[in-house]
């Protein structure tokens, strides 16, 4: 199941011409891929992008109707490789991941894409999350599409201008027979907004039309001498068919005053943010119109040289707003100011950052800073006067602890990493190498577990190196999104090919869970478009893994313990490989959830455990929390001038898992762990005997504070 059902909003795709399609930007893209003959779409779940996924699985009964072809492709690698069907065939062909690192593991595809050319138009709508709420490495698509030489869309993010992106993406890219990307930034994926419906259109050569007569042309393959030929393409046909289609149709956009002695050339996807800086700095009224010249790039590449040219008429300062490094736009704009002989003065990164986020206030201080030196009479009073100290940001980093990401409530991986931390304590430490996913979060405390991930799929094959017969056998963490993505053959089979000794962990916890909770090949649920219950285990056999060890129980950490002591103490020489399983706690709740309140509504007897700490038993001594580490454990501060430490305390939060228990009984630490179950609608019998325990317990509690009465009251 994915982490929410678009079922209700799909509805709103079967909108037709005229009518107001209103909701997130994710949603708009889908419709405007219907709406422009889209033949077939794919690719692979990643924050921002996941609820794209998501979306046209939802809707997959809706592109069956007009004859659009779904494929939820294994990898970003599939989804790029799937839009081969556009080089021989005029279909149009979409396929979304998340950037850049969607764009790393699809690079291959992509290359050859890019060197062959395509008839039918091809888009790829990267989810692009640079900066604060990046969960990657800090880098741009940007410069890929400057190596492969496909052009790169980055609309204004407002749902109109998204939607005529869409439509934008696929004319020029079959105006080009260059493939386009799309830039979708977070917000641009998560705004709300409004804009016209068209119809939705089949595609004018639907996939099954195809198929039915094979098409191929031995030019388009990326071959010698061909791939020759390919390179003479691009830059004698394709580069200035796309830059006299951009200038043709006014893909870019102009705003402000023509006669501004100041310009701004901005990044599409930052246009917004410009207009909210010059509207605090009272240079923009609220519908965004300005004094200042701004050149909005929807096509951040190619850049046109002509339309720069013409904007810089009259001009003597120039900003250039482009979020992140390398300064891909300003490096080429100055290098056409160069050529040109122009005397304008270029600025970008110095008054901007030249890493991080472009938020709002940085962007505020950037376009202050460039308007001090290049227009100070256009500032307010305040804002130009000169020697004003702004003043001091107090630095709360020494104050205030880091919040680093952890596990969920009741995550089933969190035990297996403790079972891993109680060998360590035993055996001593190994080299640990982690990979992509929430397990990765094993490697920031209280388990500091797993030192490097080198990519989806890869943890194994980042030990590759420490197969030396040391002292030790390193360990290698697997997601079970990694392995089917990209683990099987890149780490597992290497490991079998290479006769390694190494050990690997799998944890399966039935999903894509770090995406959004997808379905994958192994996942238990039942999924009528999709093949999924297949054992993990079977495909290790399959690639010649002979020493395998399932555990179907990860919260039993002891079992967890002993079986990654097994592995790393027994004489089988060959790889061996962990199995821990068990399902993801937010997808187990999300779906249990309903149908218990749904229950209880009914009147129906429901049983919800809960855990808990005696206070009067519990030392203090917070073992189970450095082991644990679980959200719901935290700390109590008891009324007792005896005992001054806080004590151990499991908050509301507490789903019940039992892992706190667990893990004191494997570590040996303390017994004051108890289990209560919530009865919910009990019966008489239950609700009776309740009552009477609750009576006798009040009864001997108000017995013993009376003799402590007595005793504190008596004589010394």
């Amino acid at each position: 199941m994915a982490e929410r059902s678009f079922k209700a909003e799909v509805e709103h795709l079967r909108k037709g011409d005229g009518e107001v399609f209103t909701g997130e930007g994710i949603l708009a893209i889908t419709k405007a891929l219907l709406e422009n003959g889209v033949g077939y779409v794919g690719g692979y779940q990643g924050a921002p992008i996941s609820h794209l996924m998501d979306v046209l699985a939802d809707a997959e009964d809706l592109l069956t109707e007009l004859g659009v072809r779904f494929e939820a492709n294994a990898s970003e690698a599939a989804a790029a490789a799937m839009l081969a069907a556009s080089v021989h065939y005029p279909i149009r062909g979409a396929v979304t991941f998340k950037g850049p690192v969607g764009v790393n593991v699809a690079s291959d595809a992509l290359a050859n894409l890019c060197s062959s050319g395509v008839n039918g138009g091809a888009l790829i709508i990267v989810g692009e999350d640079y900066g604060e709420g990046s969960s990657i490495m800090q880098e741009r698509s940007h410069g890929f599409a400057m190596k492969s030489q496909f052009w790169l869309l980055d609309p204004r993010p407002n749902l109109p201008c998204i939607t005529k992106a869409v439509k934008d993406g696929f004319e020029l890219s079959e105006a080009s027979n260059t493939p386009v990307m799309l830039m979708m930034r977070i917000r641009s994926c998560h705004v709300t907004g409004s804009f016209k419906t068209r119809d939705n259109v089949s595609p004018a050569l639907t996939v099954k039309e195809a198929i039915a007569n094979p098409q191929s042309d031995f030019k388009r393959v990326v071959l010698p001498p061909a791939s020759y030929t390919h390179e003479l393409e691009k830059i004698e046909h394709r580069w200035p068919a796309a830059e006299a289609f951009i200038v043709e149709n006014d893909l870019n956009e102009i705003f402000g005053s023509k006669d501004a002695k100041v310009g701004i050339v901005v990044q599409g996807g930052m246009y917004n943010g410009v207009i909210r800086a010059l509207q605090r700095l009272g240079l923009a009224d609220v519908f965004g119109e300005t004094d200042i010249a701004i050149y909005c790039l929807n096509v951040t590449y190619p850049l046109v040289r002509s339309e720069f040219d013409d904007f810089c008429a009259g001009k003597d300062h120039i900003l250039v707003v482009e979020e992140g490094q390398p300064e891909h736009i300003e490096q080429a704009l100055g290098n056409f100011l160069y050529k040109g002989g122009h005397k304008i003065k270029l600025l970008g990164k110095g008054v901007l950052p030249m890493a991080g986020e472009y938020t709002g206030q940085v962007m505020l201080d950037g376009i202050t800073d460039f308007l001090k030196e290049a227009a100070p009479d256009l500032l307010p009073g305040q804002v130009r006067a000169p020697n004003q100290e702004a003043p001091a940001i107090p630095d709360l980093s020494q104050t205030v602890p880091g919040r680093p990401p952890g596990f969920c409530t009741g995550c089933p991986e969190r035990p297996i990493f403790a079972g891993l931390k109680l060998v360590e304590q035993e055996l001593g430490k190994s080299q640990i190498s982690a990979d992509i996913g929430c397990h990765l979060f094993g490697s920031l405390p209280p388990f500091e577990i797993g030192g490097a991930t080198m990519g989806y799929g890869l943890g194994p094959a980042a030990n590759g190196a420490f197969d030396g017969g040391g002292e030790r056998r390193a360990i290698s963490i697997l997601g079970d999104g990694g392995f089917w993505h990209n683990g099987l053959s890149s780490s597992i089979g290497n490991m079998v090919f290479n006769k390694s000794d190494n050990v690997v962990v799998i944890v399966d916890n039935y999903y894509s869970a770090a995406t959004g909770g997808q379905d994958i090949l192994s996942s238990r649920a039942q999924n009528k478009t999709k093949a999924t219950n297949n054992p993990i285990s079977d495909a290790l056999k399959g690639v010649g893994v002979e020493w395998i060890r399932q555990i179907d129980n990860t919260y039993d950490v002891g079992h967890v313990r002993d079986t990654v002591r097994e592995a790393l103490t027994t004489d089988f020489k060959g790889p061996k490989v962990i199995v821990a399983s068990s399902e993801c706690m937010l997808n187990k709740q999300r779906r249990e959830k309903p149908i218990r309140k749904a229950a209880i509504k009914d009147g129906k007897r429901v049983e919800v455990p809960r855990f808990g700490v005696d206070a009067d038993v519990c030392t203090g001594d917070h073992a189970c929390i450095r082991l644990s580490g679980c959200p719901s454990l935290s700390l109590k501060k008891l009324d007792d001038p005896l005992r001054d430490d806080p004590i151990a305390h499991i908050d509301q939060t507490c789903v019940g898992c039992g892992n706190c228990g667990e893990v004191a009984d494997a570590a040996v630490l303390c017994p004051s762990f108890y289990r209560a179950d919530v009865v919910h609608n009990p019966a008489g019998f239950e609700s009776w005997r309740a009552g009477l325990r609750n009576r006798t317990i009040r009864w001997l509690q108000k017995r013993r504070d009376a003799k402590r009465l007595r005793f504190e009251d008596a004589p010394a």
